[in-house]
């Protein structure tokens, strides 16, 4: 596609003026209008002549085809064949996932091939994919102006590809293995596993920084030394990962819907649990509940998870407590360890979820994860200036004390609640599984 550029359409616009003050001063020389125009015409078409060809042009796409949510990731793309121009114009339409608004905007330079005199337009984007889902990379649109600046040149490529945005694996490679590295690195993995618990494994001398409470004073008065008793941790356990897919769930925070935070952290929570020989499941829920998959036991078992975490969609609905506890309730035959990702605005809408909650603490160990509203906070804290501010700074306080108050009264159920910063979500949901498995009250 050919079409004039601005500049063009300035110098045509000038010509008019011109060519009626010479009207009305000098009638006879009213052929510089039509001549000026000739002129224009014919450097419009010396540029469309000159130059590079558009039609000799051949795209180069390349990017992944899975990503994970939140992860960086580049798309390079390259244009090459025949004569190159020195700079061009892109515009890339994709899907919103990927792009605000599903519309990229950037500029191309050309490069050097290998050394050579053959030159490539090439330009690489980084990206970050926002939500789970299928990913379109639709077309591509290349333009440069003539070497007069008077026609664009503009090329469409139809690219028709798609990029899986799936659950994000980082903080489980990054993550785990950090948490495992250092437990190699200093003991202190086997001193999870032996020492603490509540399962009698064996006695052992006593050592400085050895809780006191294990000195087995009978078995010291025996043997004529402190003696100390070692626990062994509880293996085989039952681990639910329930996630909560519904309408405060699908909000964004720090450019991330809490659904997709939550999905990471739960992943991480299941490959430590796995790498700890419990028994893993993964289940979630709006309106409705969805399926729970079986109890994993084996890290290789870890993408079956994965693949039931990619499953979990966006809900624009009210999640229904009530019918996700029960029914999770009625699936579970022992007693379990239930760490439930959710989120709660105030005490009215979460009245049904405390009175499903304290239901299935009788039996169950639960723990709830929550994101902490740093928006709301910063509102509360922030000086006021104007009326507007003090009343959005009373309405945030209210929020944040309704918040405190649900917390208040899991916790008075008998459930654990961690309120965690958004990014260290995962590893503070690992801190606390694995606090309560060292303290055996599983």
């Amino acid at each position: 596609m050919i079409y004039p550029t601005r500049r063009a359409i300035y110098l045509l616009l000038l010509g008019a003026p011109m060519a009626l003050a010479l009207g009305l001063v000098r009638p006879e020389l009213w052929l510089v209008a039509p001549g000026w125009i000739g002129v224009i015409a014919a450097c419009l078409i010396l540029d469309t002549i000159a130059g590079a060809n558009p039609r000799h042009l051949s795209l180069d796409a390349r990017f992944p085809h899975q990503v994970g949510v939140g992860d960086a990731f580049d798309l390079s793309l390259a244009a090459s064949g025949g004569a190159v121009p020195p700079r061009a114009e892109l515009a890339l339409a994709l899907d919103d996932r990927l792009a605000e608004g599903g519309r990229l905007a950037s500029d191309m330079r050309a490069v050097a091939v290998d050394g050579g005199a053959a030159r490539t337009l090439a330009r690489t984007l980084s990206l970050t994919a926002s939500r789970r889902g299928q990913a379109l990379v639709e077309a591509l649109w290349i333009r440069w102006a003539g070497p007069l600046g008077l026609v664009w040149k503009q090329r469409k490529f139809a690219i028709g590809g798609a990029i899986s945005v799936v659950p994000s694996l980082r903080a489980v490679t990054e993550e785990g293995s950090r948490l495992f590295q250092r437990d190699s690195w200093f003991g202190l993995r086997q001193q999870r596993l032996r020492g603490e618990g509540t399962e009698f494994e064996a006695l052992a001398e006593y050592q400085p920084g050895m809780d006191r409470r294990a000195i087995d004073w009978n078995a010291s008065a025996r043997h004529v030394k402190l003696l100390a008793k070692e626990y062994r941790v509880e293996r085989d356990n039952r681990v639910v990962l329930a996630i909560d897919s519904g309408r405060t769930m699908a909000e964004p925070v720090g450019g991330m819907p809490r659904v997709d935070r939550a999905v990471s952290a739960a992943l991480l929570l299941a490959y430590v649990g796995l790498k700890l020989n419990d028994r893993i499941s993964l289940f979630s829920f709006a309106a409705k509940p969805q399926a729970l998959t079986p109890a994993y036991m084996h890290t290789q078992d870890f993408p079956a998870l994965q693949r039931a975490a990619s499953l979990i969609d966006y809900a624009h609905v009210e999640s229904n407590f009530t019918l996700a506890l029960t029914t999770l309730s009625a699936q579970l035959s022992r007693r379990s360890l239930i760490i439930l990702f959710t989120e709660f605005t105030d005490a009215t809408s979460a009245d049904l979820m405390i009175r499903a909650a304290g239901r299935l603490a009788r039996k169950h160990r639960l723990l709830f994860v929550v994101i902490k509203d740093d928006e709301v906070e910063s509102e509360e804290r922030r000086r006021p200036e104007t009326g507007a501010d003090v009343t959005r700074s009373n309405v945030a306080a209210a929020m944040l004390r309704d918040r405190q108050l649900v917390i208040a009264r899991l916790q008075r159920l008998g459930a654990d609640v961690v309120e965690v910063p958004a990014d260290a979500m995962g590893a503070s949901a690992v801190e606390a599984y694995l606090g309560i498995k060292r303290a055996g009250t599983l």
